[in-house]
């Protein structure tokens, strides 16, 4: 649609019920979005059914006032009844990926970047929850991180929504 008083080029954006309650969240810092989104979301994860028996957030990869993963993910552990284990953290910061369009540069960007502080998954099933997809570089970067650190036996990904275009 042109570009904005910035430089930055615009969308006629049409996003999904999920995508727009992201939006809200983590664009808008509406935390009213996020109950709405844990709804939805835990409705998708019933219908699909994956044998969980943890739920584990992508950490953030961007300080904000309000981190959309955590929050989300705190929300399915509850909703679900399944239990949250935060332990997977992001190591050395690398460049911020959301300028990077080239899946193999992406994942070179994530090798050893994520860290597991806990063998306590070791042999469980987890679902995995970020808040956007876009490769599936990073998804593919902790579930790496979770099967040889942290000794998991399978690892199901989750996000509610994904970027208007794939890399």
């Amino acid at each position: 649609m042109g570009y904005n008083e910035y430089g930055h080029p615009r969308f006629d954006t049409v996003r999904t019920e999920a995508g727009e309650l992201l939006y809200r969240l983590k664009y808008k810092g509406r935390k009213n979005a996020l109950d709405e989104l844990v709804t939805v979301s835990a409705a998708s994860i019933r219908n699909w059914r994956p044998p969980i028996d943890a739920i584990v957030p992508v950490p953030p990869s961007k300080v904000r006032a309000i981190q959309p993963v955590l929050l989300l993910a705190t929300g399915l552990a509850e909703e679900l009844d399944v239990p949250l284990r935060d332990v997977v953290q992001r190591g050395q910061s690398p460049k911020q990926l959301k300028g990077v369009f080239d899946y193999h540069e992406r994942i070179k960007l994530l090798e050893n970047v994520h860290n597991v502080t806990s063998t306590a998954l070791r042999g469980k099933s987890v679902l995995l929850v970020d808040d956007l997809y876009r490769s599936g570089a990073t998804l593919n970067a902790v579930t790496e991180a979770l099967r040889t650190k942290g000794k998991v036996s399978a690892v199901y990904a989750f996000a509610p929504s994904r970027t208007r275009s794939a890399s």
